[in-house]
């Protein structure tokens, strides 16, 4: 079998992993996952069967009791009560009063859909952080998880993750930490010693991104999962700095706050010549 967890898996890599190993074995292999946190000791959720949906987390073990709460478009938020459940924090009374509700579940802040609503034992889907989400300007919700994970798909095999802005914006825009290695595949003119600065503002590179992104835009079905700018970053994401976990799981909101003046040149009036701005005429 393969197991992956402690980050998300793209639902492309999930897919090509599972084809290498048909390839290499001539059987399907079981690709498994799970989730938890470090307060679930750490198991809360786990997969034993085979998936098409890399985001399908399973169910809950027995004796832990998990209580979905809706939070909005067929979405819920995971609270969960059981032996293997911490009491709380050390010496941290606020923390530990902040982090139950009032039944004493404690609440793990990821939020999941059902992969089949009538059929619950098909098992959850792991749908992002809560905190994440955002309004824009309109008031319009962004779901950050799922609109994140549809973009590194659409981009494969270009991009390594993406960090999603406009909360109190009037649109939504992405910072984009690229493949080098993938983009260099569509730069043939780069020299071979070429660093990141040259492969990202490469032309042949930023052509391949605006024609990605006008076909993104495209199957958008409205302001809240229509991106209309990005920037490639040649910088990536900094583990001093929390933008990146040890597991590499990126940290939205530490992203954000230490790149704040690429966000600010993201939404300029006049967007900067490292801006990638989606043809205007699809985003009316």
């Amino acid at each position: 079998m393969l197991w992956f967890a402690g980050a998300g898996l793209a639902q492309h890599v999930f897919d090509e992993w599972k084809e290498m190993a048909y390839q290499t074995c001539g059987e399907d292999i079981l690709f498994l996952t799970g989730l938890g946190s470090t307060e679930t000791a750490p198991y809360a959720f786990g997969r034993m069967w085979d998936t098409e949906n890399s985001a399908n987390i399973g169910l809950p073990p027995p004796g832990l009791d998990v209580k979905l709460v809706p939070v909005a478009d067929g979405k819920y938020e995971a609270r969960l009560k059981g032996p293997s459940i911490t009491p709380g924090y050390w010496r941290e009374p606020k923390l530990t009063a902040d982090a139950f509700d009032e039944e004493g579940f404690y609440k793990l802040g990821d939020a999941l859909r059902f992969d089949d609503p009538a059929r619950p034992e098909k098992g959850l889907l792991f749908e992002g952080r809560i905190a994440e989400d955002f309004k824009l300007s309109t008031g319009t919700w962004v779901n950050v998880g799922p609109l994140r994970v549809a973009l590194i798909a659409h981009f494969a095999p270009f991009v390594k993750d993406v960090v999603i802005a406009g909360a109190d914006r009037d649109f939504v825009a992405t910072l984009i930490f690229p493949d080098l290695d993938a983009c260099r595949r569509v730069a043939p003119d780069l020299a071979k010693d070429a660093g990141a600065v040259d492969i990202i503002a490469n032309e042949g590179v930023r052509r391949e991104f605006r024609f990605l992104f006008d076909s993104f835009v495209k199957s958008a079905t409205g302001s809240s999962n229509r991106v209309v700018r990005a920037m490639l970053l040649d910088t990536p994401p900094s583990l001093d700095l929390g933008e990146a976990t040890d597991k590499g799981s990126i940290n939205q909101r530490m992203v954000l706050k230490h790149r704040a003046a690429l966000v600010e040149e993201l939404y300029a009036d006049t967007p900067s010549a490292r801006v990638i701005a989606i043809d205007e005429r699809l985003s009316a």
